[in-house]
């Protein structure tokens, strides 16, 4: 065994990149909420990028080293430290068997990634090592962590050189942000004054929001085009026949508090969704801490394109300055 868990954190959870292939079975893809961050990390200690890391939100964990290794932690502003001395985040870190890995109070974003060389070692499921906590899946049995487990790590894949860390054009900043949104199949539902109301109010992160959804509060109640109830919906106007849900789709029970699906969401269900936030801001979304503020933008097809290919090009500038 590599790590001994001595605090658990608040939330911390084994994840990679998750398993696609599954959701229209109910079984959400769950992998790390930044996966930029979880790609820099890995990257970092000289891991293959979809290696399994640890993600801790808010508050990290103590852990006591029982080999050698490199670490790196990435995405929020959790300063890491080894035997109570403070160490930078975005950077290789070498740690010595016996020594202890814990962290400071929370600066900026939510979700710090710790990736330790060689990977995190937990049994595959459905192709993925990611915790689906909601499910009893994968993960070190099937849960968040806690005191007293033990992880192993896998053999380390290269030898990286300790200090190295991700340049500052390549770190993404903590700003308040602006999530992109394309209108989808539901729109026409929503009166028209009323989306215009949606994109130009300040919205905040509700406390309920976590792995499976993003809460939002604050803006005005969204108003519906009055309709007839269909055969199999609710009676609520912000109720559909179920439907299956894209992840990042924005749902919005009673027209009242919009909630942003994420990792490992439900696969459908009965509530209206009035589109979905681009792929290329899903990463910005797990960085959110409550009552933060935050604006949508509508976006068509061609500029949400444009931002996935911008995306790609930051990903690759990453893997080439730490390849």
């Amino acid at each position: 065994m590599a790590l001994e868990i001595l605090k658990a954190g608040l939330s911390t959870t084994v994840q990679d990149l998750g398993r696609p292939g599954y959701y229209h079975l109910g079984i959400p893809i769950s992998g790390g909420m930044d996966r930029y961050a979880l790609r820099a990390a890995n990257l970092l200690v000289g891991n293959d990028e979809g290696d399994a890391v640890l993600e801790a939100v808010f508050l990290g964990p103590e852990i006591r080293f029982t080999t050698d290794a490199v670490v790196a932690v990435a995405g929020a502003e959790m300063p890491p430290k080894i035997d109570g001395v403070e160490q930078p985040t975005w950077t290789a870190l070498p740690i010595k068997a016996g020594q202890v890995l814990s962290f400071g109070f929370l600066k900026a974003g939510a979700r710090g990634y710790v990736a330790v060389s060689g990977g995190v070692d937990v049994p595959i499921v459905l192709g993925s090592r990611s915790t689906y906590p909601l499910g009893g899946l994968g993960g070190y049995e099937g849960r968040a962590l806690k005191a007293g487990d033990k992880l192993g790590t896998g053999p380390e894949k290269r030898k990286v050189e300790a200090g190295r860390a991700v340049a500052s054009e390549n770190r993404p900043g903590h700003s308040p942000p602006v999530l992109r949104v394309m209108t989808g199949l539901y729109w026409h539902r929503v009166a028209s004054q009323s989306g215009k109301y949606f994109f130009e109010d300040t919205w905040k992160v509700a406390p309920e929001a976590d792995r499976i959804g993003y809460r939002f509060r604050g803006g005005r109640p969204l108003e519906f085009i009055p309709r007839e109830q269909p055969f199999g919906a609710g009676s609520d106007p912000s109720n559909i026949v179920d439907s299956c849900y894209p992840y990042g789709s924005i749902q919005v029970p009673g027209g009242t508090e919009p909630i942003i699906l994420h990792r490992d969401a439900v696969s459908g269900g009965g509530y209206f969704m009035l589109g979905a936030v681009i792929s290329a801001d899903m990463d910005l979304i797990g960085q959110l801490q409550p009552h933060q503020a935050v604006h949508f933008e509508p976006v068509d097809m061609a500029q949400a394109l444009t931002a996935r290919e911008e995306g790609a090009r930051r990903l690759q500038r990453l893997r080439e300055s730490l390849m």
